[in-house]
């Protein structure tokens, strides 16, 4: 598939997403950036508490086959991406889940603050049912 134009942090979040590169993937955001993940829970705030939360969640599939945006919109260093995510729980039970993400970026074109909107029940209810 191939990716909407996006800029170039935006395009290595989703993509390292579904490499499962954790390094690569914190590494899209700024030092001091922030991860509302989802809109509603307590934020992820700098870059090394990002790293640890994405590294924490990983394990618990195989495979995580990441996000895959559909739809990128950008309007100076704002971006509004919709996308489909998927994976494997490590028992064999597939999860699907979709939802936009709003990204703003600093001056160096690294994420600044995402804020991620999914019903994060729907998503959790795929990993006991």
């Amino acid at each position: 598939m191939t990716f909407p134009a996006m800029p170039l942090s935006v395009l290595q979040f989703f993509r390292a997403s579904q490499q499962g590169d954790v390094d690569a993937w914190a590494g899209a955001f700024a030092e001091n950036g922030v991860f509302h993940d989802p809109v509603g829970t307590p934020p992820i705030i700098g870059r090394p508490a990002i790293h640890a939360f994405i590294a924490s969640v990983l394990p618990n599939f195989r495979p995580f086959l990441g996000l895959t945006p559909i739809e990128a919109h950008t309007v100076g260093r704002q971006v509004a991406v919709s996308w489909r995510g998927a994976a494997v729980t490590l028992g064999g039970t597939p999860v699907n889940w979709s939802g936009i993400n709003i990204y703003e970026l600093d001056e160096a074109g690294l994420i600044q603050e995402v804020k991620a909107y999914f019903n994060r029940a729907i998503f959790e209810a795929q990993l006991t049912g």
